[in-house]
């Protein structure tokens, strides 16, 4: 089965913005996945996980949120309530259960939606039949962006509403606004337990400098309703985009499945 490229509209008036998504038709449960801050569906990862559906006959949804990728909307108007009401939105056009597949931000994006769906539809209800999340970054705006900036930067943010950061995926920098960080603070997750009513695997690279090792732990601490599997990778690094870390990942999907 090949897939189809559609848009759905998320939002209303002047917050409307037209979100893209690829779909592969496929069985249950579908592979759905979410994205890290300024990645796109065209990933790796994303491009391992559809071909990994399409060897298995499985559905696969992939999106890009808005100010990414295909996507429509501004990537600075971002923000992690925005880019949830997105992810949630796609969700909402899935069938059946869904293994949720979150990535850096898409880590801290899928433990938002999954508790969500959950809540709103009830534990025996969900959709959600397990997580993988890859180097996640839960709460990262708050203890990993804004935990790290010097006096001078914090400043700059209140002051002027956005601050450059360079990159070292992009010889462009990105931006962090200051809408971003405080609409972090209203999604954050580490400050108390967090019931998914789903198993959860997470793999880890213990060279990762962008999301350090430890951060994956303290996620663990948190998920104390479910089962939770802690891999950490000594040799990898942020992305886990080798293609030993893709076959680590496929492994984990398929245990999953089974």
């Amino acid at each position: 089965m090949g897939t189809s490229e559609e848009r759905i509209t998320v939002g209303e008036g002047a917050a409307a913005r037209e979100i893209a998504v690829i779909r592969r038709a496929g069985a249950e449960p579908g592979l759905f996945w979410l994205g890290g801050f300024r990645s796109d569906m065209a990933g790796t990862k994303a491009l391992a996980l559809d071909d990994f559906g399409r060897e298995r006959g499985l559905a696969v949804t992939r999106f890009d949120y808005s100010g990414h990728g295909l996507s429509g909307g501004s990537f600075e108007e971002g923000t992690i309530s925005r880019w949830l009401e997105e992810a949630l939105a796609v969700f909402e056009t899935t069938r059946g259960p869904q293994v949720v597949i979150g990535s850096s931000m898409g880590g801290w994006i899928a433990l938002l939606l999954t508790r969500a769906h959950r809540e709103r539809v009830g534990r025996a209800a969900s959709r959600a039949k397990a997580m993988v999340l890859i180097a996640p970054a839960p709460d990262f705006t708050e203890d990993l962006m804004w935990a790290g900036f010097s006096e001078e930067i914090r400043r700059g943010i209140l002051a002027t509403g956005r601050h450059e950061e360079p990159s070292e995926y992009s010889e462009e920098p990105y931006v962090v606004t200051r809408a971003l960080i405080e609409d972090g603070r209203r999604n954050l997750v580490l400050g108390g337990e967090i019931d998914l009513g789903c198993p959860v695997t997470i793999l880890q690279g213990v060279k990762d400098t962008s999301v350090p090792w430890r951060h994956a732990v303290r996620l663990t601490t948190h998920l104390t309703r479910d089962d939770v599997t802690l891999t950490l990778i000594p040799d990898g690094d942020h992305r886990l985009s080798r293609p030993q870390d893709i076959a680590r990942l496929e492994t984990v999907i398929a245990g999953h499945l089974a």
